[in-house]
């Protein structure tokens, strides 16, 4: 059996603000050759990504949820699968300043802005074009966001194309453009799990990074550089079991080579992420309501509050640039 690329209507939303009701596909990628990956149009969310163990039996190493009311629900749906933005990390304040001018942003995490607001990238239905080429498999989404959408200036233009590869490889590559100077940061928020299910504990995790962000205890960077981690239990540059520690932390990376390795043991299933971004937010589903520690969150992206930061690498985009980002997973087992 050869490559394939499905595509099937999963229901309609009930639609929100700026966009009605609309219909939601699911676009399946198949390799034809054991990786597979789903795709739907409702949050450019990554569903399934199946994957061969040792033995060749293929098992979904994603966390989803049943339907699509459930990806609707947000009050159950802490961000399963989706494309987050305008910006992927936390906005202290909900404000902050370009060219001298403040700028407020949707406040949906206490105080603060997070994941792009109430009505994220996530809470929409993206325009898709399928296609295939060279022996990869693709899928382009597209969605515009207006000028002061959650408060963000400028008109962004966005776009997410999923690559899917028979050498078992699934790439991110994110790109936008603007009418206005903006701050942009785009990420998948996958919850993994190489065992196809139950809890990550016994999964081993290595991470490029000596250094994490330091976080107050609404999880806003303090002031100063990121901690060393050498010697602390949040050292991973060795691969050591997740165990039942709870990991919610933005890790630093070292340089460009990798960015992080997932193991299962048990399957034999691996996982080697390499991004050209500067940091990976690692979340362990501690907070998942009734499905607590089943997937671990590995988002490639900016540093959390950049905007406000100058000693971080800068998130702003101007007209005339296009902001670009690029994440791939390399899928193996052993």
């Amino acid at each position: 059996m050869g490559a394939t690329i499905r595509r099937e209507r999963v229901g309609t939303t009930a639609g929100h603000r700026g966009q009605g009701p609309t219909d939601v596909d699911a676009y399946t990628l198949d390799t034809g050759e054991g990786l597979a990956v789903v795709v739907w149009t409702y949050g450019a969310q990554l569903v399934e990504v199946l994957v061969p163990d040792r033995e060749g039996r293929t098992g979904n190493v994603v966390v989803r949820l049943a339907d699509l009311g459930g990806y609707q629900d947000r009050a159950t749906n802490p961000y399963v699968g989706s494309t987050v933005g305008r910006y992927c990390r936390c906005v202290a304040g909900g404000r902050f300043r370009l060219d001298g001018v403040e700028h407020r942003l949707d406040r949906n995490d206490g105080d603060h802005h997070i994941h792009g607001g109430a009505l994220g990238f996530d809470r929409y239905v993206w325009r898709a074009e399928a296609e295939r080429a060279d022996g990869v498999l693709s899928l382009r989404l597209r969605l515009d966001s207006p000028d002061g959408d959650q408060g963000y200036p400028g008109a962004l233009s966005a776009e997410v194309v999923y690559r899917v590869s028979g050498e078992g490889t699934l790439a991110f590559e994110y790109r936008a453009t603007t009418t206005a100077s903006t701050i942009v940061g785009l990420t998948n928020h996958a919850y993994w799990n190489l065992a196809g299910g139950g809890r990550i504990d016994g999964q081993l995790l290595a991470l490029n990074a000596s250094r994490a962000v330091v976080f107050d205890d609404e999880l806003i960077p303090l002031p100063g550089p990121p901690a060393d981690l050498t010697g602390s239990p949040l050292d991973h540059r060795a691969p050591q079991p997740i165990g039942d520690r709870r990991l919610d932390n933005c890790f630093v990376l070292d340089g460009p080579d990798w960015a992080a390795r997932l193991h299962d043991p048990a399957s034999g299933r691996t996982m080697r992420v390499v991004t050209d971004q500067p940091a990976v937010g690692v979340y362990s589903a501690d907070g998942f309501a009734g499905r607590r520690r089943s997937g671990i969150c590995l988002e490639a992206g900016p540093l959390p509050d950049a905007p406000n930061r100058a000693d971080y690498p800068p998130v702003r985009l101007d007209p005339g640039e296009t902001y670009r980002h690029r994440t791939v997973h390399h899928f193996s087992a052993r």
